[in-house]
């Protein structure tokens, strides 16, 4: 089976689409399917033109400003209604209207959704089905038939379920897809059904399969083993419910588990990043833990899998990273020892051994930290600075700049309204200085306050962001610690930083400062500033 016979069909942006909380203007789909064809599926399903404005907007934008290089564009529809003809129906003109290689029509293959959703008779079904395919085909199109809810007609009734493939197939369609609507079944009966519905028409077979058992995926590699050559999926699973089968999951499996270059390798190595941008467009980030794709996909955590590691990445790993274009990450808790330790500074660019006093110290004080609240996993920033510290023989390296005080007030406004204004009080080469800062909340303002004392002296900060808060109570009652985990960005990359403290605000200050000493690490000397922003900071 070549990549060439073998279809990879993407309906993100269709199926996709109906995931509570998915709203993507046309701009956003032309978008996702120039990425989408970047990955190398080989058709990329539109939308529903006709019934959807914006669908039909984004079908005649799509032939002046979409250029596929790999996928073809397939309009989605139905088939004509009962008791009208194929070439009357306004829908099917829709499709026909929309111009594009492929239309993929849905038709009813359970008895009781003709008769109760449609209303119409089981022999007026198949000629629906009929009379539609054949006149896409004349008319130039490429056809595949979604069979809707097969699986279960398939068990209420097998000979009107085959009837409709043959149907279908008879008429013209290049492949019938047998779907998995309710996404209850599982691998067992998708892999029994696929197999005695090829025996019985011997027609080329594709599978579309939903999650609402948690199985689609499982699914959809049981009917490719049982023969079809077309699968249905969607970009990170999206779908209404539980969602569709994950195409990113499929391809990958298809490819490293079963050997189909469904995707060349080269494709399949920007794919961790086609799922991102993806992602980004959509506004519905994918799982954290999504299989190869997700950022913690290949990331490890307890000390026994970071000891086996160090010998050899593939005894936690079922494949190297880098052939999605991922990446191994490890992170630091109380869970790991020495060798966790070890493994992350390495990650980071530190060459130390794990049996060294360095990561021995450092483990130690991460284990009595995380007791006392902290949270080393998404706070490399502060990892990193420990173990700084660590190398520098255990005490606190000297910090270009330092604290002598800071406060916060917050002010109550007319209408509700209560700014809040910071105040610090820094030291530089024992110069001392002395910088406000206003926000919508303490955190805003202490960190407008440190960028207007810094940034005239360490330019670098001053693209320095802060793009994500959190802050965790830890235990019970008004006077529990807090622990709140601070995300920056500065144009280039992202960092995390961690603070501990009884006090919310403290905490905060203290992660606020780690962001600022990380990013200053490596820094010579401050910068002089321009007389007149000293003055007005001073």
């Amino acid at each position: 089976m070549t990549a060439q016979r073998f279809q990879l069909y993407d309906t993100t942006l269709r199926d996709g689409t109906q995931q509570e909380g998915m709203v993507l203007t046309v701009d956003d789909k032309l978008a996702v399917a120039r990425h989408l064809d970047a990955f190398g599926v080989g058709f990329i399903e539109g939308g529903w033109p006709g019934a959807v404005p914006k669908d039909t907007e984004f079908f005649r934008r799509a032939r002046t400003e979409l250029r596929l290089g790999t996928a073809e564009l397939a309009a989605f529809g139905a088939t004509r209604k009962p008791g009208v003809a194929a070439a009357a129906d306004p829908q099917v003109r829709a499709l026909l209207d929309a111009e594009t290689p492929v239309v993929t029509l849905v038709a009813k293959s359970h008895p009781r959704h003709v008769e109760l959703a449609l209303r119409t008779t089981l022999a007026e079904n198949l000629a629906m089905v009929g009379d539609t395919v054949r006149l896409l085909v004349r008319e130039g199109r490429r056809v595949f038939v979604d069979a809707e809810h097969y699986v279960d007609g398939y068990r209420l009734d097998r000979g009107y379920a085959l009837d409709v493939v043959r149907a279908a197939a008879g008429a013209g369609a290049e492949a019938v897809v047998l779907c998995d609507t309710n996404g209850g079944s599982l691998p067992d009966a998708v892999r029994a059904v696929v197999t005695a519905t090829a025996g019985a028409t011997g027609v080329p077979l594709g599978i579309h399969c939903h999650d609402d058992s948690g199985c689609a995926v499982a699914n959809t590699i049981a009917a490719v083993d049982a023969g079809v050559r077309h699968v249905q999926g969607t970009a990170h699973g999206y779908g209404e419910r539980c969602g569709n089968a994950d195409l990113f999951t499929v391809a990958a499996n298809l490819v490293l588990k079963r050997g189909l270059p469904v995707v060349p390798a080269a494709r399949l190595r920007e794919m961790a990043l086609s799922a991102r941008a993806v992602a980004e467009l959509t506004g519905v980030p994918g799982r954290a833990a999504a299989p190869y794709v997700g950022p913690a996909a290949f990331t490890h955590k307890a000390g026994l899998h970071a000891s086996a590691l160090r010998v050899d990445p593939g005894l936690y790993q079922h494949i190297d990273p880098a052939l999605v274009g991922n990446g191994m990450r490890t992170l630091v808790s109380d869970m790991g020892g020495r060798s966790s330790v070890e493994l992350k500074a390495r990650e980071l660019g530190y060459e130390v051994d794990a049996g060294s006093e360095t990561v021995a110290r450092a483990a130690a004080r991460i284990k009595d930290l995380e007791n006392r609240g902290h949270s080393f996993e998404s706070a490399d920033a502060s990892f990193e600075l420990l173990l700084r510290e660590e190398l520098d023989g255990g005490g606190r390296p000297a910090r270009p700049f330092e604290v002598v005080s800071w406060d916060v007030r917050v002010d109550a406004g007319p209408a509700g309204r209560a700014p809040t204004r910071a105040r610090v009080r820094l030291r530089i080469d024992g110069v001392p200085l002395v910088a406000e800062g206003e926000g919508n909340g303490p955190v805003n303002a202490l960190d407008r306050a440190l960028h207007a004392a810094l940034d005239p002296f360490f330019p670098q900060l001053a693209a320095v962001e802060l793009t994500d808060y959190q802050v965790r109570v830890l235990g019970r009652g008004s006077e529990a610690a807090a622990r709140v985990l601070i995300t920056f960005g500065d144009g280039r990359r992202t960092w995390g930083t961690v603070g501990v403290d009884e006090n919310t605000v403290a905490a905060s200050w203290r992660a606020l400062l780690d962001a600022v000493h990380y990013v200053l690490l490596d820094t010579a000397a401050p910068a002089a500033a321009e007389p007149a922003r000293c003055a007005a900071a001073g």
